[in-house]
């Protein structure tokens, strides 16, 4: 082998190696921020999706990923306002809008992200009682959103949706929780059977009414009651008498009462 061929060799591979660095192929889902002697390329810098083409030693390339990201909020110690000590975790969903920015503006965009998560939960949650944290969590979700996604915009990130997974209360407030559940469900008991009364008393006093007015009525009656008795086999015996025949006796009664 001469001298010839080993320079062509060497420059072959020299040649394979610049293009190895030249040459970059981004997903659908990517994007790359290049650098030209630190500074951006264009005025974003932003390239991609497919084929791009760098200058060797000269264009540095960080590549971004614009799918969203579901972070985990770990366990934070919350106090609420009414003073109870809760264990709170959330998920936090965003993407990058904006590569540049998200690699510019700060160092670690999902470290960030993520730190900033964990202060607003514990501040926005510490501002709330423990009752509007239970009943009202879309509001609360929809708090949480609006807030990371208005410090994490000039990052050039999209925080699409904030939710609040769970809530560990003490044993203590459970216990307390469980007998106000119970007393709220013995009230409501008690209220409908008061209810169901005085609609019956109701009916009661129209059926009376009726009664008064017609007193063949009141006969028929018995006889149906009659009816309702002899249809069951047992040995009571009934002797119906009308109050008609009793009303004379109860007026003397009462004649002689007032003198």
């Amino acid at each position: 082998m001469g001298p010839f061929s080993v320079w062509m060799i060497v420059i072959i591979v020299f040649a394979v190696l610049i293009l190895g660095n030249a040459i970059r192929i981004l997903r659908e889902y990517e994007r790359a921020v290049v650098f030209r002697l630190g500074r951006l390329t264009t005025a974003n810098g932003v390239r991609g999706p497919g084929l791009i083409l760098l200058i060797p030693l000269i264009d540095k390339m960080v590549r971004v990923s614009l799918r969203t990201v579901v972070m985990d909020v770990p366990p934070q110690d919350v106090i609420t306002q009414d003073n109870v000590s809760i264990k709170v975790n959330a998920v936090v969903y965003f993407r990058v809008i904006q590569p540049n920015k998200a690699v510019v503006e700060v160092e670690n965009f999902l470290m960030a992200t993520s730190q900033l998560s964990q202060t607003t939960l514990r501040s926005v949650l510490g501002q709330s009682e423990l009752d509007d944290l239970l009943s009202q969590r879309e509001k609360i979700n929809q708090k949480l959103q609006q807030i990371i996604d208005a410090h994490t915009e000039p990052w050039g990130v999209k925080v699409s949706n904030v939710e609040v997974k769970q809530i560990d209360l003490p044993q203590e407030m459970q216990r307390a929780m469980a007998r106000q559940a119970e007393a709220e469900r013995e009230r409501r008991s008690k209220v409908i059977a008061a209810e169901g009364e005085f609609q019956a008393s109701q009916r009661l006093a129209d059926a009376a009414t009726i009664l008064g007015a017609h007193p063949s009525a009141l006969t028929l009656r018995y006889l149906q009651t009659l009816r309702e008795i002899a249809t069951e086999n047992n040995s009571t015996t009934i002797f119906p008498v009308p109050v008609d025949l009793l009303k004379p006796f109860l007026e003397a009664r009462l004649t002689r009462d007032k003198e």
